[in-house]
């Protein structure tokens, strides 16, 4: 029983994971083309609309906003280009001459396996940072080109800060040390305003602030200005074009926070007074996805070591796709749980990616060594 095994070839791993590298790099660069397409498409009807936005402006926004739209289909490419790689194996009989050759199923998935997983990593540590980079990009040529109002929101240790385009004052910069989101009630506010020519006009101070419909209520005010005299009110309504799901969708949207930054940026948010839950299931989510990509390329192995005639072959194909969809809507599923505090955000996070991991596994135990 010892010898019945050949040991691993290097020679058949580099075969194997270059061929699979190939396939995955031309699913997803066909996929990513079309989404570019489509992107430019939407883009150019938006830029009609708007007076002498040059074309090469357009060709740029779509670049910048394609590795944003790749986190996305990453995790199926790695599932379609593992079936269509394992399907052409055992089409053309290679894995009948490897399984001859006294392999095991371990020893040819190892290889692909491993690029699986160095995906992951390569996801995690270079392509989410550029994506966030490069969305920031297409957010500002968005604002700039097809008059997307853009409110920039940031939390520092030093409190929470808010900068927005006012019709009448200019720009309007605000800063609160803390803020409760139930009462939206920002407490310590500072307030600077800039006229056109980004000349601070007037500073605003005060104990308590508000976000209403349409304006901030400020409370105990002392409003020092330029060339005027100050001015000090019980309260004070500030003009304002922001909501509250503004600053909820600034704080709680995950893709603008790059993977290496979001462990600062969770501390700092709960210290201001903010609810983290969303980024830490996103950041936990991004750690899972090394085991979530091998548990594609198990399940892809699963779904196509079948003989090439049989007649389950198109139907065990269907699965393997089916069971690709499950993964993603099971993933939202529990997320959405996580996000509504009824499960950890841990467990919101790893599950997808162990429960596709132990089905993949399982299926092939069955069919392999069953």
């Amino acid at each position: 029983m010892k010898h019945m095994l050949r040991p691993f070839s290097f020679t058949l791993a580099q075969y194997l994971s270059k061929r699979y590298l190939v396939t995955l790099l031309s699913f997803l660069g066909i996929l990513l083309a079309l989404i570019y397409m489509i992107d430019i498409i939407e883009l150019l009807r938006r830029a009609g609309k708007q007076d002498n936005v040059p074309l090469i402006v357009v060709l740029q926004m779509g670049l910048f906003k394609l590795p944003d739209v790749g986190q996305v289909i990453l995790p199926f490419a790695i599932l379609f280009s593992g079936m269509y790689t394992f399907w052409g194996l055992t089409k053309q009989y290679e894995l009948a001459v490897m399984r001859a050759a006294g392999l095991s199923v371990w020893q040819f998935l190892l290889p692909i396996i491993m690029v699986g997983f160095l995906c992951g990593v390569l996801h995690v540590s270079l392509i989410n940072p550029l994506s966030t980079l490069l969305l920031d990009r297409f957010e500002q040529y968005e604002t700039k080109y097809l008059g997307s109002q853009r409110h920039l929101i940031s939390v520092f240790q030093s409190g929470f800060w808010i900068r927005e385009k006012e019709t009448k004052a200019g720009e309007v910069i605000l800063h609160a040390e803390k803020i409760n989101p139930e009462s939206w009630q920002l407490q310590n506010v500072m307030g600077l305003a800039f006229n056109e020519t980004n000349s601070n006009t007037s500073r605003l101070d005060a104990e308590q602030a508000k976000l209403e419909d349409g304006y901030w209520l400020f409370k105990n005010v002392h409003i020092t200005q330029k060339n005027a005299d100050n001015i000090v009110r019980d309260t004070y309504k500030l003009p304002t074009t922001l909501t509250k799901k503004d600053i909820e969708e600034s704080f709680a949207n995950p893709e603008t926070i790059s993977f290496w930054n979001m462990p600062a940026f969770i501390r700092t948010l709960e210290a201001t007074g903010f609810d983290s839950t969303k980024l830490r299931i996103h950041y936990h989510y991004l750690l899972s996805l090394p085991l979530l990509f091998v548990s594609m390329i198990l399940l892809a192995a699963s779904v196509s070591f079948q003989p090439p005639r049989s007649a389950y072959t198109l139907i065990m194909v269907v699965m393997g796709i089916a069971m690709g969809m499950v993964v993603f809507f099971l993933s939202s599923y529990l997320q959405a749980l996580g996000i509504s505090g009824q499960i950890s955000p841990v467990l919101a996070a790893w599950a997808p990616a162990l429960i596709t991991f132990l089905l993949g596994l399982s299926a092939l135990l069955t069919f392999e060594d069953g």
